[in-house]
């Protein structure tokens, strides 16, 4: 019996996707070789990977003045990459710090130039969203050659609102990560000047990093850049100046169409009904209960706690009876976290509700 994946990444992939993905592995595209053997040069792989670069900027609505790469080194090489294409020793990138990977990205800018910090929950072990009014992000980040935020948290459960983008996008170049709720929700791509996400949660298989970068923000920095993380030779290559990471760059091309098929509004209609649906039953449990601020709650990564911590143990092995896995929360968090990504059902949060019942009924 397969089981109920809520696991943070790799992540739970579309059934069909995981099918189409099978039957490549035994003969690509009529090939007569596996994709795992496909040379990344043959006219096969190529196009799968321009459709799939095709697709991102389709999904996001985004003209030719935005190029799509897919790179290797996960959303972690992005942390170096960002302010070493970007960011002179001179000047000063703002960064809001609102988990573990936003943090790193922060210490790892730090190598190239000056950093901001436009504001932490830190100190709160990130359970909630800093909030800043429109002056202070306009005082703070002024003299900022770029803001980086980090749309999700997936540790911690944390999700930005899409308000909080609009007052810094008119006068400032906007990076985010949005490794694990890109595709979850309706946005104006168009506002960001540089995204990039790590796919293994919502975009397809471990392996490959979707970044989609505007490409007059390139060209600006002094310093010599290797090849391999220039996004100018990337794009110059179409994204294969080295050999790619071609079996996950080929399931996030499924998954891509998986998504258009689906439209993204639907998607985030049913993330919303299953966040929901999980929020309620915390809410309403007498020995569960929410680890972050309710307004900045995640629709991707439920994090929840007993509120006797010796009922976690027992609840993890309640629900692995039940064929649910992967709710075990971030060793420095603790807890649960169950993620809701864009191929999780809305019978598998279902599940989930009924073991939070049923353990609270056995009590």
């Amino acid at each position: 019996m397969k089981k109920i994946n809520f696991y943070s990444g790799p992540a739970i992939l579309p059934e069909e996707v995981l099918q189409q993905a099978k039957e490549a592995i035994d003969d690509f595209a009529g090939t007569g070789l596996s994709i795992l053997e496909i040379s990344h040069r043959s006219k096969e792989f190529v196009k799968v990977m321009h459709d799939a670069r095709a697709l991102v900027k389709e999904l996001m609505n985004l003209n030719d003045n935005y190029e799509v790469l897919f790179l290797q080194g996960g959303g972690s090489t992005q942390f170096c990459m960002v302010p070493m294409n970007l960011l002179n020793e001179n000047e000063t990138a703002g960064y809001l710090d609102t988990g573990q990977w936003a943090h790193s990205a922060m210490e790892e800018a730090k190598l190239f130039g000056k950093v901001e910090v436009l504001g932490s929950s830190r100190e709160s072990n990130y359970s909630f969203i800093p909030k800043l009014t429109n002056g202070e992000w306009q005082e703070a980040s002024c003299k900022c050659k770029y803001i980086h935020l980090t749309s999700n948290n997936t540790i911690y459960g944390t999700q930005l609102n899409p308000s909080y983008y609009s007052p810094l996008a008119t006068h400032h170049s906007l990076v985010v990560d949005m490794s694990s709720d890109i595709f979850s929700r309706q946005l104006d791509y168009s506002q960001f000047d540089l995204i990039y996400a790590s796919a293994q949660k919502n975009a397809g298989a471990a392996g490959t990093t979707i970044v989609v970068v505007k490409k007059n923000i390139l060209g600006t920095v002094n310093r010599k850049i290797p090849k391999m993380l220039d996004y100018q030779v990337h794009i110059n290559k179409e994204s294969i100046h080295n050999t790619p990471s071609v079996f996950a760059v080929y399931v996030s091309y499924l998954t891509l169409l998986w998504i258009k098929k689906e439209g993204i509004a639907n998607i985030e209609a049913r993330n919303i009904r299953k966040a929901k649906k999980l929020y309620d039953a915390i809410d309403a449990s007498q020995i569960f209960e929410g680890m972050v601020a309710k307004e900045d709650r995640s629709l991707m990564n439920v994090c929840f706690k007993t509120k006797d911590v010796s009922l976690e143990k027992k609840f993890i092995e309640f629900c692995k009876q039940k064929n649910i896995v992967g709710i075990k929360g971030y060793r420095t968090v603790g807890g649960f976290r169950a993620s809701l990504y864009n191929a999780m059902p809305e019978s598998g949060v279902q599940e989930l509700v009924n073991a939070i019942e049923d353990f609270e009924k056995l009590l």
